[in-house]
């Protein structure tokens, strides 16, 4: 498959994914589509060898993984582990907010957004919603406004001059809330907003208790360049990593590995991911270690399986952009579309050493992909990734890797064509390398 082609079903992928709960539901419908089947983790489980299996955990974290069909104390596991969420803004449990005639939408800034790139964009609410069904019962279903339902209108520069100079700055409490309407009547009906959740999502507005609605930019992704050699879309950091580490463990190519290959994509990443699903909670370790007893591995043989297993943590790294050479080390500069980067912090913000930093360059050198090395200004604060915390709590050796790209943590982010298709490669030779 050419790069464009797998671009365009990453951007497709993103298109239908406006929210990490959407995310997920993208993802459960590729791994059906390739015979995986779903374990809940309430029921025992018995695992078969070279069979394909998934864990979802509350809607946003997910777990794949194909058996090996040699045991498992032999050569461990191999994981790749990305996640499904990204910074922006979050809709409040007060969600509207009435103000002089007009009806916003109370939001909380969720990660560490650019704000200024969520003026004059065409923005929508998607996420899931927690209701009580017909036997009264909680369930949970996903909601997505396709159409453009709210906007940050900006402050004309005859109101603020000095935005070219200072830069466009937001009141998080006051001047986040988004436009959603006009008031018609002077009384704002109580179950205003909950009617519009009950319109789409098809639900009494009574049953409607409570949500995790996030902010989305309803334009699609698409290729630029003179010579479509980049894509933009929103949501790039880190749904295109998941989106590789996928494409990697569904291809024919890797299902010879003797290792049990196994993708993990956690929520709350982008807020430190303390949490059940996030990649400091109990979510991986426990489907590791129920792996193991699901094929009557002992604990001796798993303490063995685990020191043979090795971690990739897949997250975008900061493509150099050449208006702000001050920004870089001139030394440690990642160019788009000259192939992943290897992520390298001796504080740790990173987990790569010099023997996986090794590895990895030889996975890249066997399957013909070319690599680059990144190191943070040391002047300036070095964000961190799922893969201090995961090796830490695994005690496996792992590293820290991903494609560059520009604008991270905008709504609206940009990276190679060619990269994508580099780091399939080389995650596809990793699952299958011995």
């Amino acid at each position: 498959m050419s790069s464009h082609a797998q671009v365009q079903q990453l951007l497709d992928f993103i298109d239908a994914s406006p929210s990490p709960w959407h995310a997920v539901a993208s993802l459960e419908q590729q791994l059906l589509s390739q015979h995986f089947q779903r374990l809940d983790e309430t029921d025992c489980w018995t695992l078969q060898p070279t069979q394909r299996y998934y864990v979802i955990r509350d809607d946003s974290s997910i777990i794949a993984w194909i058996m090996a069909s040699t045991p498992l104390a032999e050569h461990g596991f191999k994981i790749v582990g990305a996640h499904t969420d990204s910074p922006g803004l979050r809709v409040k449990p007060q969600a509207i907010n009435h103000l002089e005639g007009f009806l916003r939408v109370n939001v909380e800034v969720y990660g560490g957004p650019i704000l200024a790139t969520f003026a004059d964009r065409d923005l929508s609410l998607a996420g899931r919603l927690t209701y009580k069904n017909e036997q009264g019962d909680l369930a949970n279903t996903l909601v997505r406004f396709d159409a453009p339902l709210l906007r940050l209108p900006n402050l004309a520069i005859h109101m603020n001059r000095g935005v070219n100079e200072d830069g466009l700055k937001l009141q998080k409490h006051a001047e986040l809330p988004l436009i959603l309407s006009t008031l018609a009547e002077e009384q704002l009906p109580a179950d205003y907003f909950t009617s519009l959740l009950r319109e789409h999502a098809k639900l009494d507005t009574t049953k409607i208790l409570a949500w995790d609605l996030a902010i989305y930019d309803t334009q699609k992704g698409t290729f630029w360049g003179a010579n479509d050699e980049f894509y933009a879309n929103s949501q790039l950091d880190n749904l295109a990593s998941c989106h590789a580490a996928m494409t990697a463990l569904l291809t024919n190519e890797s299902a010879t590995s003797p290792a049990t290959q196994l993708c993990a994509f956690f929520d709350h990443e982008e807020v430190g991911s303390e949490s059940h699903k996030g990649a400091a909670g109990s979510f991986l370790p426990d489907i590791l270690q129920r792996i193991a007893f699901a094929t009557q591995t002992n604990a001796e043989d798993f303490a063995r399986a685990m020191a043979h297993s090795f971690l990739i943590s897949a997250d975008m790294a900061h493509a150099y952009q050449p208006s702000f050479p001050l920004a870089y080390d001139a030394d440690h500069k990642a160019i788009v579309n000259q192939g992943p980067v290897i992520k390298v912090n001796a504080n740790q913000r990173y987990s790569t050493e010099s023997p996986t930093e090794a590895l990895f360059i030889n996975w890249c050198q066997e399957a013909g992909v070319p690599y680059q090395k990144y190191s943070h200004r040391c002047d300036l604060p070095c964000g961190s990734t799922i893969g201090p915390i995961t090796s830490a709590k695994l005690g496996v050796r792992s590293l820290d890797i991903g494609n560059p790209m520009w604008a991270m943590h905008s709504l609206r982010e940009s990276a190679g064509v060619f990269d994508h298709q580099y780091l399939i490669r080389v995650l596809q030779h990793f699952f299958k390398a011995t």
